[in-house]
């Protein structure tokens, strides 16, 4: 899947992720009147609600980007409900021809990890047949109980030709606490990058790993180092826009052959109409004010990468 995602970066020119992480306040009042008219004030609601508006907005950006990345967290807050609209973005997603990460940062002990990877990336047996529960391309994973809650991921991903990324340092202003940390003289997330790599190592798409990392636009020398530590890990960079990362901060991220990097943006983009620079575009027309969210992001990237 990670030669599917670097043709779809080469092809758009865009090397963005739009994190489709819907609260229900992003949502223009007249998507939500239409759909608690429907079906009440209710989980249902809610999800329908959500679901349209991502569709209203993977409409107007599906051509200029390579990927989605929905956070599931912002669907199972709706429930079971939550979790079918999930389903039906995933699938939407794929059917416009995007990649899908799942955003789901999942990891725990193997048997545990292993039943995650086959919701996410995988397939069930259910007696005589076999079933794809989520379908992502990718999945987000926590590190943190060692290689044998990653394993079980990798090992499906052989299997399924599908991706991870691997939590290395993140954008969050805390992550310091233990990321930081330095063991034997270095960093740990310096460590986790080694781990990455080795992991990675193992299981090569054309001219990167399927096996990526997290590290945050907000640590751009942190980012220049894991660069060197993880040179065939793709990079996924949140922290991009409304956390305060800017295209200037991203230049250590890509290898010198302009890959090997994907940046995400979500309230920036998918709230965009939000924002007074796009507020000329107004609740009904939210979907051309992420398209101008995303035209401008592009921009700047590569303004910063001198593209």
């Amino acid at each position: 899947m990670i030669n599917k995602l670097i043709a779809n970066i080469k092809k758009t020119g865009a090397p963005i992720v739009v994190g489709l992480d819907p609260m229900l306040s992003y949502v223009p009042e007249h998507i939500q009147k239409k759909s608690f008219a429907e079906y009440g004030e209710t989980l249902e609601g809610a999800a329908e609600a959500i679901w349209q508006f991502n569709k209203g907005i993977v409409d107007a950006v599906w051509d200029l980007i390579p990927a989605v990345k929905p956070q599931i967290a912002m669907y199972e807050q709706f429930g079971i409900p939550g979790l079918t609209a999930f389903k039906k973005t995933v699938d939407y997603c794929k059917e416009k021809g995007l990649v899908v990460i799942g955003d789901v940062k999942r990891g725990d002990i193997g048997s545990t990890s292993a039943a995650y990877a086959a919701g996410h990336l995988g397939r069930v047996q259910v007696g005589s047949k076999s079933f794809v529960p989520f379908g992502e391309d990718f999945a987000t994973v926590n590190p943190y109980l060692g290689s044998d809650g990653v394993k079980p991921f990798i090992e499906v991903c052989k299997e399924e030709k599908r991706g991870l990324f691997i939590l290395v340092k993140t954008s969050n202003p805390s992550s310091g606490e233990f990321q930081d940390r330095e063991i034997s003289g270095r960093p740990l997330y310096e460590l986790v990058g080694e781990k990455v790599a080795e992991w990675g190592s193992s299981h090569m798409g054309d001219e990167y790993s399927y096996i990526g990392a997290v590290v945050g636009a907000t640590y751009p020398e942190m980012g220049k180092a894991l660069r060197k530590i993880m040179p065939k890990a793709y990079i996924l960079v949140p922290g991009y826009g409304a956390q305060g990362g800017k295209g200037k901060d991203l230049v250590h991220f890509f290898n010198e052959d302009g890959l090997g990097a994907i940046v995400n943006s979500s309230r920036g983009i998918i709230a965009a109409y939000k924002q007074e620079a796009y507020a000329k575009f107004g609740p009904e027309n939210f979907g051309d004010a992420s398209r101008a969210a995303v035209e401008a992001m592009a921009a700047d990237i590569r303004e910063a990468l001198g593209q």
